[in-house]
């Protein structure tokens, strides 16, 4: 059995994964009203599959009882870049995109 805080590395804090937290608020147009899970973005051992990931999830926020409808997965590739003349490549890494229930959140509402 693995611990949930190997599975689940951290949280991955980028634009577009607020955006996705928050369009579960957005009323600008019909389809975005449909929207009512809130959807948060990991960043997830490459070997995790995505049921232990959910129970991952789940484990780590027991305190607020949530719980994961659904995990999309993907593998972000590795790229080449090139600083101060010398090559190399930055790490590859694996993300997940996890579901909550309608109604649920893991940050506080202030």
């Amino acid at each position: 059995m693995k611990s949930p805080y190997t599975v689940i590395k951290s949280r991955y804090v980028t634009e577009k994964a607020h955006v996705m937290e928050q369009l579960q608020f957005r009323q600008s147009n019909p389809s975005l009203k449909k929207c009512n899970s809130p959807k948060y973005v990991f960043l997830v051992d490459k070997r995790a599959n995505k049921q232990e990931i959910a129970r991952a999830v789940e484990e780590i926020y027991a305190e607020r009882k949530i719980k994961v409808v659904g995990v999309n997965t993907l593998h972000v590739k590795p790229k080449q870049r090139q600083v101060r003349g010398r090559r190399g490549m930055t790490p590859g890494f694996k993300k997940a995109i996890v579901t909550l229930e309608a109604g649920d959140s893991i940050e506080d509402k202030v």
